[in-house]
């Protein structure tokens, strides 16, 4: 899950040599989405239909693509990166958030999250990478804070993880904590860049190219006009039950699984599995013992006026979305969530009590549909904006098809609208 190493990169690529053999890039490639598709899930996204539609957040990616081949650890073929999400922006880095957490299955980690569970505060950026790399990124953002004077405030980082080893060589430690300061470093408000990027990178969802997506509701004044942001992290699920809007996606797409390019069977035990691509196309689906496995991270953000305790309600409501998708929380599925509102609070002064804005509980409903609604679509963008690729012992994950997937919709007549032409997709590596 391994040499000289060249970057390979794709589009309009921000590359930085930040060490000898490792390059990181981010794609600025154009990309169809599930609105482009004319699949919406219900609801009005806001202006970049992404996480970053909530005022003052920020996100950036740092991605690490480079070598092919056999596994050989330490050098490669890597592919993964880090995503950094930034409640209040760079400049508002040390200023808390209030915030809550929730692990539908628990199989994976988010570290910080007994302080914001104990304290109901998040301080400092939310940071996502594979499951082995988290050691460097919360080294980076610790040194990261003490450079600027907040190493107290950022003590806790929190980082969450998912498991990319089906094509990286995850057991390399590729991802180092120049990498993670540069993600931070990059994150800017906007659009923003999903598939296969940052932690997404090297992510299999639903038995397709997974990764980074994004998606937001923006509410009708009658609601409170608030805005609502996901961001994805996606890995978990398994083909059969892959589902958009009530349709069995994954029963009408049954080939293009998972394979391996050549003669060699990959090395890992836990990829015993996988056929030969020049022997899958015509075969059935193999069984496969991690049917499922993998884990998902979801960060929710708002910028309605909402408490601790009413962001553990907003929190709870992740996993229908991820039901409706076709996952079950699985035993090897780290699926782990965290929520945040962007509402200003107090800076401590000598007062002993300070005030803060309280949305009352009967107007949840709305961002709780506004949370599912939107989870769904960063789920379906991540794998929409994925392309195939090639990795850790040739083993191939092929790109959800765009035309599959709106011939599978208007078969069971779920189109909300007339698909727009969809940008050329290319193979990443």
């Amino acid at each position: 899950m391994h040499t000289h190493q060249r970057p390979l990169l794709c589009g309009v690529v921000l590359s930085l040599l930040l060490l000898p053999s490792l390059a990181s890039a981010q794609s600025e490639r154009p990309r169809a989405r599930a609105r482009t598709l004319g699949i919406t899930f219900g609801g009005q996204s806001g202006p970049h239909d992404a996480i970053t539609d909530v005022p003052g957040v920020e996100v950036g990616h740092t991605t690490l693509i480079s070598g092919e081949g056999r596994v050989e650890r330490g050098k490669g073929p890597v592919r993964t990166g880090v995503t950094a999400v930034l409640p209040r922006g760079k400049d508002g880095v040390a200023q808390p958030v209030f915030a809550a957490t929730y692990a539908l299955n628990g199989n994976g980690e988010m570290t910080g999250t007994h302080w914001i569970q104990e304290g109901g505060q998040l301080f400092g950026p939310v940071m996502i990478t594979n499951t082995n790399d988290i050691g460097a990124v919360r080294e980076a953002v610790i040194s990261w804070a003490a450079d600027r004077d907040l190493a107290w405030d950022l003590g806790l980082p929190v980082v969450a993880e998912t498991w990319d080893g089906m094509l990286h060589d995850i057991y390399g430690f590729h991802v180092k904590p120049p990498h993670a300061r540069q993600a931070l470093d990059s994150a800017k408000a906007g659009p923003v860049v999903e598939g296969s990027v940052g932690g997404g990178t090297g992510m299999v969802c639903h038995g397709f190219k997974g990764g980074i997506g994004t998606a937001s509701r923006k509410l009708p004044e009658s609601e409170g006009g608030y805005t609502l942001g996901v961001l994805v992290q996606c890995n978990y699920g398994s083909r059969r039950l892959f589902s958009v809007e009530g349709v069995p996606v994954g029963e009408e797409l049954k080939d293009q699984m998972p394979c391996y390019v050549g003669t060699k069977k990959p090395d890992s035990p836990m990829m015993e599995w996988v056929p030969a691509c020049s022997t899958a196309k015509n075969a059935a689906p193999p069984a496969n013992p991690f049917e499922g496995a993998g884990s998902i991270i979801i960060v929710v953000a708002t910028d309605a006026p909402l408490l601790p305790h009413q962001l553990q309600r907003v929190v709870r409501r992740v996993p229908l979305a991820i039901a409706k998708m076709g996952g079950l929380g699985e035993n090897y599925s780290g699926d782990i969530f965290l929520a945040f509102s962007t509402q200003p609070i107090p800076s401590p002064t000598s007062a002993k009590v300070a005030s803060v804005s309280s949305l009352q509980s009967e107007y949840l409903n709305p961002l709780f549909e506004a949370t599912v609604q939107a989870t769904q679509e960063a789920i379906l963008n991540a794998m929409l904006a994925s392309d195939t690729m090639t990795g850790a012992d040739s083993i191939r994950v092929f790109g959800l098809p765009h035309d599959g997937l709106v011939k599978a919709m208007k078969k069971h007549g779920r189109l909300t609208a007339a698909p727009k032409p969809a940008p050329a997709r290319k193979a990443r590596p």
